[in-house]
């Protein structure tokens, strides 16, 4: 953290004595990071937003133990007028792919498996640290609450690769394969055509390497078997990659996996 910076000021919405304890240790232990109100209580949660003006929201979708849901809290949440909308991150169990639809849909920028490998709260706030700078200060103009700043196209940019390379990070496609930034540029040229025709993608692909069309979806291929084959739990990859997965092919194909994640990406915008 720059010695100017101040810590990121987050609100943590979460049932679980024991995760929240887990939150505040991490956050003792470091110093770009501070929790400005904690509670298991949606509405709580609700009411510390609107007086804190928090950076970052972490939110347990179920609260079984506590009082309302996530969900409850993202639709009340849509209604209130704030000078500065907050980044909005889930935690839960529930692995419905309907459910992180919805949650997309309501601009929570990313969901977090409890059940995924390596999940932590170090985890959980190095996201939202990198996810900072693309923070945007609603314009309070009265008429168009919710309205964001303009982004220019470099930031909007910027914005869009840090979500890929999070996104395929999360799914374990290492960096020092030529399928990593091969699946990277494909996944940011499909959310960038009016065509959704990957093997146009593929072909531009090609061009700009100086290679054959059939070494861009091999290396692609490749990236992703590696991160399948050596994940030790197949099941909490799924949480992270909720397509359907053919019996035939095993894995998802490049034209699967690129669509995938354009298709994610571009609903949470």
């Amino acid at each position: 953290m720059n010695s100017n910076e101040k810590p990121m000021q987050v609100v943590l919405i979460e049932d679980d004595v024991s995760a929240c304890k887990a939150f505040m240790d991490c956050a003792n232990r470091r110093t770009d990071i501070a929790f400005v109100g904690m509670t298991g209580r949606s509405d709580e949660g609700l009411k510390y937003v609107k007086t804190k003006l928090p950076e970052a929201v972490i939110l347990d979708m179920e609260l079984n133990w506590g009082e309302g849901s996530g969900l409850d809290f993202l639709e009340k949440f849509q209604k209130t007028e704030l000078s500065l909308r907050p980044i909005i991150v889930i935690t839960t169990r529930n692995r419905s792919e309907i459910v992180q639809e919805r949650l997309h849909e309501y601009g929570v920028e990313w969901v977090f498996s409890k059940k995924q490998q390596g999940y932590s709260p170090e985890m959980v706030i190095n996201h939202l640290l990198a996810l900072r700078p693309y923070l945007h200060t609603v314009r309070g103009d009265g008429q168009n609450p919710g309205l964001q700043t303009l982004e220019t196209p470099e930031e909007l940019k910027n914005r869009i690769t840090q979500r890929i390379k999070a996104e395929l990070n999360a799914f374990g496609i290492s960096v020092r394969l030529k399928g990593r930034k091969l699946t990277e540029e494909a996944i940011y040229r499909l959310i960038n055509k009016d065509s959704q025709d990957t093997d146009t993608v593929f072909q531009d692909l090609a061009k700009a390497h100086k290679t054959h069309y059939n070494n861009v979806v091999r290396n692609i291929q490749t990236a992703i078997n590696d991160a399948w084959m050596n994940h030790d739990d197949i099941e909490a990859l799924l949480t992270v990659y909720t397509a359907p997965i053919r019996k035939d092919s095993g894995t998802p194909t490049p034209t699967e996996f690129i669509h995938f994640y354009a298709d994610k990406i571009r609903r949470s915008m």
